[in-house]
């Protein structure tokens, strides 16, 4: 079990088995270990982010420099809650209260790593678990046609209890609009299906108790030749973007019930897409063919060539998600990686290519090939590279933590060896991994304002991890398996 205690939490979580690669051409092992000592890192082995983002991050989660300064006046860069509350009180700052960074500082200190706590437990394998934008609800689907809305400030009580309609194969992804009143779900048919979840009706059985109605994205003769992978709702809410296995992204008129774009996008399937930011403009997706691209709709030509291709990974990209700034995301690769992007260095088309692989290989039931971990791509475009976890099986997702809480300053991510990953983003530490499932953790999710983290995996099992914790039990330690990294 993880314990965190005392102002000296995090650092206690120890920084260790650093693997991040900055700029792969810059680093010859691909490895940095990164030591403790007393609650601050050893600066001889530390292989920090040089970049604007690391920049951009630290003044997010850093707190206020008097706030900060030590009794002899040096600058302290990790400041104790009690020293905060303090100076707080004493007004150091002139201020009179905590600013945003200065919350991130206090709140990024203490991570959901006690637990788990039982939330739920189905008989089918779970794909996706979502907090909704406000924290309030939580979405999970699964397998077996299931998907269930919880009411998170209700005791996780099960709000909405769907049966999918048309399921192919599984429910590969939902979304919930921003105003969290409809749910989209999609499978591996041309159908996505719109529920309303704020109906009374706690039940609701496709066509039988609601009506699902189906957003259909095929072509004028209806043939059900693709699936799709992933769906996500616009900011406003007016509209769908999404990713299909006929190489194609979609983007549907939710106002004009009506599809609006069809982008022939990649040369093999979409897995993932996603709106860049709050306009709506930009779209990046990420496919089977290694490339992650950059979509602008505002010039889309007839030639439907992307506004950029960033380049890096050597397998099939999984998942991505935006920053929500438009300048930055990450992209979860079936190469075991992710990587950080900043689209200001797009190249202008996919010139460059990984070299032929020389063995054969699938990750759908091989592990990945040894020979395969120290390879490079010749032209890598990513800031930095985040190596410690498995994608294998299945579309592992992997996420930026709450700007709100912890102001982004780590990355999380789900794995095939049943674990969840957290990662420091500038320092590239791998600062907690949490173990409990018997199967690969497909999906995971950051409440977006307490520490809270719910884990889904394809046992079946929801769990939630915090800090400090319900007041519950957490599970017996017969079936709980949770590993601490130590130095």
């Amino acid at each position: 079990m993880y314990v965190t205690a005392g102002v000296d939490a995090v650092d206690e979580m120890g920084y260790s088995m650093s693997r991040l690669e900055v700029e792969s051409d810059l680093c010859d092992d691909g490895k940095t270990n990164t030591e403790v000592n007393n609650g601050q890192r050893s600066s001889r082995s530390s292989n920090s982010l040089d970049h604007e983002i690391a920049q951009v991050t630290k003044l997010k989660s850093q707190p206020h420099e008097l706030l900060g300064q030590a009794v002899n006046g040096r600058r302290n860069l990790s400041v104790s809650t009690v020293k905060m509350l303090a100076g707080r009180e004493g007004n150091y700052s002139g201020r009179g209260r905590f600013s945003s960074a200065d919350c991130c500082h206090v709140l990024s200190r203490y991570l959901p790593v006690n637990g788990p706590w039982l939330v739920d437990q189905m008989t089918s394998r779970a794909y996706v678990s979502q907090f909704s934008t406000d924290g309030s609800l939580f979405v999970a689907g699964f397998q077996g046609s299931h998907i269930r809305l919880y009411n998170v400030d209700k005791g996780w009580k099960v709000q909405k209890n769907i049966l999918a309609k048309s399921l192919r194969w599984t429910v590969t992804d939902t979304s919930l609009s921003p105003d969290q009143r409809y749910l989209v779900y999609a499978s591996m048919s041309p159908i996505i299906n719109i529920v309303n979840v704020g109906s009374s009706e706690s039940e609701s059985l496709a066509n039988i108790t609601e009506f699902h109605d189906g957003l259909d994205f095929s072509s004028d003769d209806g043939a059900y030749s693709f699936g799709i992978f992933s769906v996500k709702f616009s900011t406003d809410g007016r509209e769908l973007v999404a990713g299909s296995s006929d190489h194609s992204i979609y983007v549907y008129d939710l106002e004009a019930n009506r599809l609006s774009l069809r982008i022939q996008a990649h040369r093999a399937d979409v897995n993932t897409v996603c709106f860049a930011d709050e306009s709506g403009h930009l779209i990046y997706s990420g496919s089977d063919d290694t490339f992650c691209k950059v979509w602008d709709r505002r010039c889309i030509s007839s030639q439907e060539k992307p506004a950029g291709v960033l380049t890096g990974h050597l397998e099939g990209i999984t998942f991505i998600d935006s920053r929500g700034d438009g300048r930055y995301f990450i992209s979860n690769g079936k190469d075991q990686t992710i990587k950080l992007w900043d689209i200001r260095k797009m190249s202008s088309s996919a010139s460059c290519y990984p070299r032929y692989r020389e063995y054969e290989w699938d990750y759908r039931w091989m592990d990945y090939p040894p020979e395969a971990r120290d390879l490079k791509h010749p032209c890598d475009l990513s800031v930095a590279t985040y190596r410690g976890h498995s994608v294998l099986r299945t579309l592992i997702r992997c996420y930026f933590s709450p700007a709100y809480s912890t102001g982004q300053k780590y990355i999380y991510t789900g794995s095939h060896n049943s674990c969840v990953y957290i990662y420091d983003l500038v320092t590239g530490a791998q600062v907690a991994t949490l173990k409990h499932h018997k199967s690969p953790v497909r999906d995971c999710s950051w409440h977006p304002h307490y520490p809270m983290l719910v884990s889904s995996s394809w046992d079946g099992d929801l769990v939630k991890w915090e800090f400090p914790g319900s007041g519950e039990a957490p599970l017996p330690s017969s079936k709980k398996r949770v590993r601490r990294r130590h130095l």
